[in-house]
C-alpha cells in the first residue's frame, strides 16, 4: 500500500535542503533519515532522506544526491510516497491512514444517508472529508472531533453530527422562512426576556 506522506516545496538555501509539507501524522517514522520513498513524478525518485530538521516550524529535508539549491528547486512539488503494509495502524488511538477512510459511508446520528467519502484533503488547519452525495454533488466534512463523532471501520461508515447548514445551506434557508411565514411575520423580531434573538435565525 502506497501513501502519500509529504509535497516537496521551495528549496532552502544552497546546499540542497527543501522545505515539505508533511501529510502523515507520523513524520518521525516516515520522513526519517534513511527512509527510502518513491515519488510522484517517479522519474524524480526513488528519494533517500539524508538528513532532517525542524527551522521556523517547517520541516526541512535533504536527500542523498541532491547538493545545491538547483537540484533542490528541481523536486519542488515532487509528492513523496511510502510503501506500508495494509494491515498497519497507526500508533495513537482514534488515528487512521487515507486509505483506512477512503469510501466510507457517512450517515448523520440520526441515520441519514450523506454520502461517500472519495477524498482526504490535508490542509495546514485541518483535514477535510470529500464526500460524494448520492445525487453526484460533493460537500467538505471537516474531520474534527466535534463534527465527525464515530468512525466504524468494521461497519464501513462515518457519523457526523454536522451544525445546521454544513449539508445543506438551501435547506437551512427554505426551513427558516417556513418558520417566518407560519408566525405571520411575528417570530421575526421575537426576542427573549435576556435579548437573545429567538426567531431561528441564528448566524
Amino acid at each position: 500500500m502506497q501513501l502519500v506522506v509529504a509535497r516537496i516545496g521551495r528549496a532552502h538555501g544552497i546546499k540542497g535542503e527543501v522545505t515539505v509539507e508533511v501529510r502523515t501524522d507520523e513524520p518521525e517514522l516516515r520522513l526519517a533519515p534513511g527512509a527510502v520513498l518513491a515519488t510522484d513524478p517517479a522519474s524524480a525518485g526513488p528519494l533517500t532522506i539524508e538528513t532532517g530538521r525542524v527551522h521556523s516550524g517547517r520541516l526541512l529535508l535533504r536527500f542523498e544526491g541532491v547538493r545545491d539549491r538547483t537540484a533542490a528547486e528541481a523536486l519542488r512539488n515532487t509528492l513523496l510516497i511510502a510503501e506500508i503494509d495494509p494491515a498497519e495502524l497507526p500508533e495513537e488511538e482514534d488515528e487512521y491512514y487515507d486509505h483506512q477512510l477512503m469510501d466510507l459511508d457517512v450517515v448523520t446520528k440520526d441515520g441519514v444517508e450523506v454520502g461517500r467519502i472519495t477524498e482526504i484533503s490535508h490542509l495546514p488547519s485541518q483535514d477535510l472529508f470529500i464526500v460524494e452525495r448520492p445525487d453526484g454533488s460533493e460537500v467538505m466534512i471537516p474531520f474534527v472531533e466535534a463534527i465527525v463523532t464515530e468512525i466504524d471501520l468494521e461497519e464501513q461508515r462515518a457519523v457526523i453530527d454536522p451544525p445546521p447548514g454544513l449539508i445543506d445551506d438551501r435547506a437551512e434557508i427554505v426551513s427558516s422562512r417556513d418558520e417566518d411565514a407560519d408566525g405571520d411575520g411575528a417570530g421575526a423580531s421575537a426576542t427573549a426576556d435576556d435579548g437573545t434573538d429567538t426567531d431561528g435565525d441564528r448566524p
